[in-house]
């Protein structure tokens, strides 16, 4: 089968202490201090063997995600951006939908034809974190297409308690947009994730702000839309974003360099419209929180909380106070998966509340994945989608 490959250097930078199981996996837990010089390359390989509790699943469609890009952009030492788990060479890709080829002997409630779409995080299920319920902080995490083989390729194996079945989908959507729609729900499902489970949720009639209107937060645009805010008010750097926050349900969009160019900070717009109350609930999904948390900080309301679903290997000072005297929060999430985070998702699809297909602005066959991904880097799509069999 066909399939898109990464591999990279093996260098770990200066003073980054390298486990032995980091070295023996040649799995780093922090990929930018240890991956240089990544490579793509298409390569002919066998079809994945298949255990008892696995499907193969013919790949439909795959959305490339900020940290595919991360994959294949570099600092200027050379070393990837992505900053989790890396174990090089793998196939890439994460966010995908497709159709059931065969499964293993031991694999109930699916069969060879259905339509699925699967989690991206495979957890271990034994260890503590996964034994008390929280999936996505596993011990043993494997990261699809980052840490094990992805969809990128023709075929794709997963594990049956990874997967959903979306035959459900073709009853409101056509044949074409049931597979993006599917790759879609992994985005989404980080959003959910982070705003209704580790978040907590909101009051309806809450006041929202989102910091990178990618992927991830224009899913919370929708999520938070459809749940009830009152108020949203989106930010991003690039107007091709924003306009699509404005049509998934942001009341108000900015440009943060427009601002910056009037002299005027993201705060002072949040408390302007929210006339001084501020924000309950804010996302950061830009993963630039020096450049983003303190604007957030300052314009919390009482027992407002902030959200950290960008992912970038840089600190920022907080004043701690703050959150002691307003009752207020910062969460942090990764995943989507348990929950039932997939099935709701797929529940507010078939409603049609939830409406995420403007987020695709760009599709791309799969032999011209590579234009894809360096399309990625522009940051002005909101999903770029692979059509992988046409």
């Amino acid at each position: 089968m066909k399939a898109l490959v990464v591999n990279a250097e093996w260098s770990p930078r200066d003073g980054y202490p390298v486990t032995i199981e980091e070295r023996t996996q040649k799995r780093a837990a922090s990929g930018s201090r240890v991956w240089r010089n990544p490579e793509f390359e298409f390569k002919n390989i066998s079809e994945p063997d298949l255990n008892d509790d696995e499907l193969l699943i013919r790949v439909k469609r795959c959305g490339i995600c900020g940290s595919d890009t991360h994959l294949y952009e570099t600092d200027r030492e050379g070393y990837i951006i992505f900053s989790g788990p890396v174990r090089l060479p793998s196939i890439i890709g994460h966010e995908y939908s497709g159709i059931v080829e065969r499964t293993g002997r031991g694999v109930r409630g699916f069969k060879a034809g259905d339509s699925v779409t699967v989690e991206s995080v495979s957890w271990c299920g034994r260890c503590t974190p996964c034994r008390s319920g929280s999936f996505n902080q596993c011990e043993h995490v494997e990261l699809v297409g980052i840490t094990v083989d992805g969809a990128m390729a023709d075929f794709v194996k997963a594990n049956d308690r990874s997967c959903w079945n979306i035959n459900s989908l073709f009853e409101v959507y056509d044949k074409e947009e049931v597979y993006d729609v599917g790759a879609l729900i992994e985005p989404v499902g980080c959003a959910y994730n982070g705003i209704f489970i580790s978040g907590g949720g909101f009051k309806p009639g809450a006041n929202a702000t989102v910091f990178g209107v990618g992927p991830i937060g224009l899913g919370a645009v929708a999520l938070l839309r459809i749940a009830g805010a009152s108020i949203i008010i989106a930010f991003d750097i690039k107007d091709e974003r924003l306009e699509i926050a404005a049509k998934l349900g942001a009341d108000f969009t900015f440009n943060v360099n427009a601002l910056r160019d009037k002299g005027v900070t993201p705060g002072e717009i949040i408390m302007d419209i929210t006339k001084g109350a501020g924000a309950e609930i804010q996302i950061e999904a830009a993963g630039a929180a020096s450049q983003t948390i303190p604007e957030m900080e300052r314009t919390m309301a009482v027992n407002g909380k902030i959200v950290y679903l960008g992912r970038a290997a840089q600190s920022t000072p907080i004043y701690l106070d703050i959150l002691v005297s307003g009752a207020k929060s910062i969460v942090g999430a990764r995943g989507h998966a348990g929950y039932g985070i997939y099935n709701n998702i797929i529940r507010l699809l078939l409603t049609g509340r939830l409406k995420v297909l403007d987020m695709v602005t760009s599709h791309f066959d799969f032999n011209r994945a590579m234009e894809g991904i360096k399309k990625s880097t522009e940051r002005i799509d909101g999903k770029i989608m692979l059509k992988m069999d046409d």
